[in-house]
């Protein structure tokens, strides 16, 4: 009989930890985007100092979507320009508690590590580590002939999203491109057609 009750521990156990490996994410709030955008234009700006305030799923959710999600259902467009309709941006959501990629088609996080890598993200620069989120923008061309200058392209445009989006939701971030790429392939186990380009803290500004 204790056999047979450790066994039902275990795989409720197995069974609690594979739900936590994919996140359903809320609905994103297009409203809470309602800005005009010259105003969220004139506004915008690069900041590097971050308040210690968790930022809710729902805002997260609604970030990730203005980044690269799905702006048109029936033809799988998304909110960033892409050359030749790659698509190739993905965006893997880091916090201290692991590293989660973001799969615009059904609105998820799937765990991918974890593993706290914002210090590799922050490469020496500590005001990273204040910021309770960090956005990696990867160009996966694994499955094509590799172009560095549309990956590069392409990670602009959901840069610039991303900084619109925090804007008009009320958070702050900047574009980086100095981090620790070597490490960052390493613990993600990217494949040889993935270019590492780009990451943003996120969070509320001091």
């Amino acid at each position: 009989m204790k056999k047979i009750l450790l066994l039902v521990f275990v795989l409720t156990l197995c069974m609690g930890v594979k739900a936590q490996e994919t996140v359903q994410l809320p609905q994103p709030e297009i409203g809470m985007l309602g800005k005009s955008l010259g105003k969220i234009l004139q506004e915008r700006r690069s900041v590097r100092e971050y308040q210690d305030k968790h930022v809710d799923l729902k805002i997260l959710s609604t970030l990730l979507w203005a980044a690269c999600g799905i702006s048109d259902p029936a033809s799988g467009k998304i909110t960033a320009p892409s050359a030749v309709n790659m698509q190739d941006i993905k965006v893997y959501v880091c916090t201290k508690k692991d590293v989660r990629l973001f799969n615009p088609k059904d609105n998820t996080l799937t765990l991918v590590l974890n593993e706290d890598i914002r210090q590799d993200l922050a490469a020496g620069q500590k005001f990273m580590l204040d910021a309770p989120v960090a956005l990696l923008l990867v160009s996966d061309q694994s499955n094509r002939r590799r172009n560095d200058q549309y990956g590069a392209m392409d990670a602009g445009y959901v840069s610039q999203n991303i900084y619109l989006a925090c804007q008009a939701l009320g958070l702050s971030t900047v574009a980086r491109a100095m981090m620790n790429k070597d490490a960052v392939r390493t613990k993600l186990n990217l494949a040889e057609g993935v270019i590492v380009e780009l990451n943003h803290p996120i969070g509320y500004k001091k």
